[in-house]
Order: C-alpha cells, then sequence, then structure tokens
C-alpha cells in the first residue's frame, strides 16, 4: 500500500509516469525501507494505465459488492460499542472510590 501511495502522489504532483526511483527516494525521504521487488511489482502492475483508468476499474470493481455485506460488520461494530457504554459507568463509579474521601490538600 505503501509503495502505490507514493506512486499516486508522484502522480499528483504532476509526474505522470513515476520510475523506480522516483518512488524509491519519496519512501526512502520518510524513513520506509524499499523492498526493490515490490516497487517493480508494482510498476508493472501499472505499467501502461494512467491512475484515472485505475480508478474507473477499482469503481466498477466496488460498484460490485454486495451493499449487505457492509451491514453486518457495521452492525457489529454498533453492538460492540453499545457494550463499551454499558461498561463504562462501573468503571467511573469504581474510580470515584479511589480518594476515599480525602482530598489533595487535606
Amino acid at each position: 500500500m505503501k509503495y502505490l501511495a507514493a506512486y499516486l502522489l508522484l502522480n499528483a504532483a504532476g509526474n505522470s509516469a513515476p520510475s523506480a526511483e522516483n518512488v524509491k527516494t519519496v519512501l526512502e525521504s520518510v524513513g520506509i525501507e524499499v523492498e526493490e521487488e515490490k516497487v517493480s511489482s508494482l510498476l508493472s502492475a501499472l505499467e501502461g494505465k494512467s491512475v484515472e483508468e485505475l480508478i474507473a476499474e477499482g469503481n466498477e470493481k466496488l460498484s460490485a459488492v454486495p451493499a449487505a455485506s457492509g451491514a453486518a460488520p457495521a452492525a457489529g461494530a454498533a453492538g460492540a460499542a453499545a457494550e463499551a457504554e454499558e461498561e463504562a459507568p462501573e468503571e467511573a463509579e469504581e474510580e470515584s472510590d479511589d480518594d476515599m474521601g480525602f482530598g489533595l490538600f487535606d
């Protein structure tokens, strides 16, 4: 993902066909160790394609994903949030007993 992000950053900066050296330079500038085979794999997969074409292909693939599959994880996350809210008041009550009525300056 970081290799693709570097490629897209270069493209957004006006470099319509970033080279492997360009991608390496961006990644190394933020302290990321570069794996040569991943850079070459990315560039070979993107060779001859524009970013606009890639985004259009990705949107087509996303449109084929059923909408119901996204609802189940969202419901699970909502349930987990509700459980966390139920536990929070109990924890707050326990914390209030920690001072045992003594103030900081008593």
